[in-house]
C-alpha cells in the first residue's frame, strides 16, 4: 500500500513537459536581458523586465540579520546605459536555463562569468517579462 502511495506521490510531483515555443520564448526575454547588458543596450534590457521588476542579492551586512541589496528597474537600465557590464562579444560567456514554467508563471536560471541569476517571469498576454530576480555575484 504505501508504496503504490509512495508511486503515486513521485508521479503527480513529475513536471509536465516543457513547451518548446514557451522555452523558447522565454529563453529570448532572458537573453535580452543579459546579451543587453553585455552589449550595453539599455533598450534591449528595459523591454526584458516588468516595470515593477524586484532585483535583489542576499548580501553579508554585518548590522543587519537578513541583508539584502535591491535594484530597481530604472537603476538597471541606467547601469547598463553607463555601460556597467559592457564586455567584448568574444568574451561573452553565458547561459540561460528555463527550470518551470506554470500557466503564466515560469523560472529560469541565468549564469555569466560574473554572476548566476534566477529569474520569476510573467506572462502578459503573449508576452514574458521578468517579475523578480534573485541573483548572486560571483567572487571576483
Amino acid at each position: 500500500m504505501f508504496a503504490a502511495l509512495f508511486a503515486a506521490a513521485a508521479l503527480a510531483a513529475t513536471p509536465a513537459p516543457l513547451d518548446p515555443a514557451e522555452v523558447k520564448a522565454i529563453e529570448a526575454v532572458a537573453y535580452d536581458y543579459v546579451d543587453g547588458q553585455l552589449e550595453g543596450d539599455p533598450a534591449r534590457v528595459a523591454r526584458s523586465l516588468h516595470p515593477d521588476l524586484a532585483k535583489r542579492a542576499v548580501t553579508t551586512d554585518p548590522d543587519e540579520k537578513l541583508a539584502l541589496r535591491r535594484m530597481s528597474k530604472a537603476e538597471l537600465v541606467q547601469l547598463t546605459r553607463e555601460g556597467a557590464l559592457k564586455t567584448p562579444k568574444d568574451q561573452w560567456s553565458r547561459s540561460v536555463r528555463v527550470l518551470d514554467i506554470a500557466g503564466n508563471a515560469a523560472v529560469a536560471r541565468v549564469e555569466t562569468p560574473w554572476f548566476v541569476d534566477y529569474f520569476h517571469l510573467g506572462r502578459f498576454g503573449d508576452r514574458w517579462v521578468i517579475v523578480n530576480a534573485l541573483w548572486y555575484p560571483k567572487p571576483k
